[in-house]
């Protein structure tokens, strides 16, 4: 609206996503757009509860996993909340790259958003977020080559 734009959130392979997370009765509008070609498995949330007529392996795996699906999902927005909530553009931008660090198991990782989309994502201004990507570099907590990250803290 009005020009601006919130990412709720980012999605890579094998991410759920969508009504399950929301009463289809709030009448929310999701959108959610692909960045690459992706395969999405639409289904019908109701019908997972009930037991498939024909029992077939895929609704079996689907409804053991669901869980623990859901479970992850949580987790996820749990972190996202607790992103969000950080104080300052500095306090977003450490805590993001930590997991980030902490999801590919480096201190080196390549951005998995443009820095456009970054700032969308962590709610900030775009040049206030280049700033501090600047000043944490100036201060050797990161450094930062194209959209590879360094971190230099432990």
């Amino acid at each position: 609206m009005n020009g601006n734009r919130t990412i709720v959130e980012h999605f890579s392979k094998n991410a759920l996503f969508g009504e399950v997370f929301y009463k289809v009765t709030t009448n929310n509008e999701l959108l959610v757009e692909a960045k690459s070609n992706c395969t999405v498995l639409f289904y019908i949330y109701d019908q997972l509860k009930e037991p498939c007529t024909k029992n077939c392996a895929f609704h079996q795996t689907l409804s053991e996993h669901l869980p623990e699906l859901i479970l992850d999902k949580i987790t996820q927005l749990n972190t996202r909340i607790e992103l969000l909530t950080q104080r300052t553009t500095r306090d977003k931008l450490l805590m993001y790259f930590s997991l980030i660090s902490t999801r590919k198991l480096s201190k080196t990782f390549e951005l998995p958003l443009s820095l456009t989309d970054l700032a969308d994502y962590l709610n900030v201004d775009r040049s206030a977020m280049m700033r501090e990507l600047k000043l944490l570099k100036e201060d050797g907590l990161v450094d930062k080559i194209g959209n590879r990250i360094i971190l230099l803290y432990e």
